[in-house]
């Protein structure tokens, strides 16, 4: 069996994530099959909840595994297309310019991670992450809720800056200096809670899209956005170009 090679400069959810990514691609984990429980693979590799939820929540990403909730996480992929590499130009959302839209900052502060926040920014669970949430609206009409999280340390004094007026993408790009290289975009069908459902003018529990962006510079991931949009308004847009 392979271990968790503590002498190595890689990060333990790097490893824990190519030795699970060579039992499903090997067979050994067959496709529909249910991993191990995440204490099991705690105990098997010893290594924290924190490492085990980093490696399977990036190989979710990667179309590998499937989460299904009460049940446990499931082999969905034995292995991942490459694809075409493409170039294509970086935006804080996925709509046509055509667009122009105002936006109302609800909320600007500085918290602790909760739920999986953590992970999801790839920090240890006592980093301070900067929270900027927003209503986006076309013609007065709200269209689009998100929430933004950066790690403190990226960015401290995006604390200050006015949101409303300034892009959040030229904001930490132009005056800070941090060059945005890399998106992964996810979009997904979620149900509103109430607050969101009363920002976008729907019933509580209503359809709408869900859009997750994490941002990377460099190797480094910078800022993680989940945005939630009306889905009979406006369409999510990419354009590529090899």
């Amino acid at each position: 069996m392979i271990l968790i090679d503590r002498g190595s400069h890689q990060k333990l959810y790097r490893q824990l994530l190519e030795i699970i990514k060579g039992k499903i691609e090997s067979g050994e984990w067959p496709l529909g099959a249910q991993i191990p429980t995440e204490e099991d693979l705690c105990k098997t590799y010893d290594v924290s909840k924190a490492t085990v939820r980093s490696a399977v929540l990036d190989l979710v990403r990667q179309g590998y595994l499937m989460r299904q909730q009460g049940k446990g996480t499931f082999i969905c992929r034995s292995s991942v297309s490459e694809g075409i590499s493409m170039h294509t130009s970086l935006k804080e959302l996925m709509f046509d310019d055509e667009y122009s839209f105002d936006t109302k900052v609800l909320a600007h502060t500085v918290m602790m991670p909760i739920d999986d926040l953590d992970v999801k920014l790839d920090i240890s669970p006592d980093k301070h992450v900067i929270f900027i949430k927003r209503l986006r609206l076309i013609e007065d009409e709200p269209i689009l809720v998100q929430e933004t999280y950066l790690p403190y340390h990226v960015c401290p004094l995006l604390i200050e800056e006015n949101l409303e007026k300034d892009s959040l993408f030229d904001t930490i790009e132009r005056k800070f200096g941090i060059k945005i290289t890399k998106a992964k975009n996810y979009i997904d069908i979620a149900f509103l809670n109430m607050n969101e459902s009363m920002l976008l003018g729907l019933e509580e529990g209503a359809t709408a899209l869900l859009l997750q962006q994490y941002f990377h510079s460099g190797d480094t991931l910078i800022m993680y956005t989940r945005s939630v949009k009306k889905i009979d308004r406006i369409n999510f847009h990419m354009e590529f170009e090899r």
